[in-house]
């Protein structure tokens, strides 16, 4: 059976992934949008409390759900790009400081994604706060920290993403990926 090629992009937030997965879907890439802020924009219209700053368990269940949907709905796919991945749920527990269940460390440990994960580095001069995006640059820096040990420990190889205009972020990604190691799941 074939196996479908699943690429993360990683980081802190602010550090223009969502972007760049909006240039690769213009290119004809298959992508999967941020699920923590499309989580936060539902809870905030349903006047919900899974929220980063409000029931932080509930917000991680709910998005440890969404990125296991995302991971097998890849299934038909034979490339996908990921913003964020089921070790960013793993990261995110451990920045916050919030226990760690074991069905999540054996959910990142079993569902793999491409061996190469890319990382996205904290980018002061594109950095933006929002409703959704409330974290502070100090905790954005954190947040990458933590997401590069993260998927560092599970053993991914760490791509870091050059600060570059959009367009030849998005090129380096492709041809990475292309001149990277072969289409297998990191282990």
């Amino acid at each position: 059976m074939h196996q479908p090629c699943r690429i993360v992009l990683t980081g802190g937030p602010g550090s223009g992934k969502s972007t760049l997965l909006a240039a690769l879907n213009g290119l004809g890439e298959r992508c999967v949008a941020e699920t923590g802020r499309a989580i936060i924009q539902e809870q905030v219209r349903s006047g919900g409390n899974a929220l980063p700053w409000g029931d932080r368990t509930a917000f991680t269940r709910a998005m440890l759900e969404r990125e296991l949907a995302n991971f097998h709905r890849a299934a038909g796919s034979s490339r996908l790009w990921f913003d964020r991945g089921i070790p960013d749920v793993l990261g995110y527990l451990r920045l916050e400081g919030l226990p760690v269940p074991p069905a999540l460390t054996d959910a990142a440990r079993t569902y793999r994604y491409h061996r190469q994960v890319f990382v996205c580095p904290p980018w002061p001069e594109i950095f933006v706060q929002d409703r959704e995006r409330r974290q502070s640059p100090e905790i954005a820096r954190q947040t990458h920290a933590e997401m590069v040990r993260t998927y560092g420990e599970l053993g991914y190889t760490l791509v870091e993403v050059p600060r570059l205009p959009v367009a030849a972020r998005a090129a380096f990604l492709l041809d990475r990926l292309t001149a990277g190691p072969a289409d297998q799941p990191g282990r």
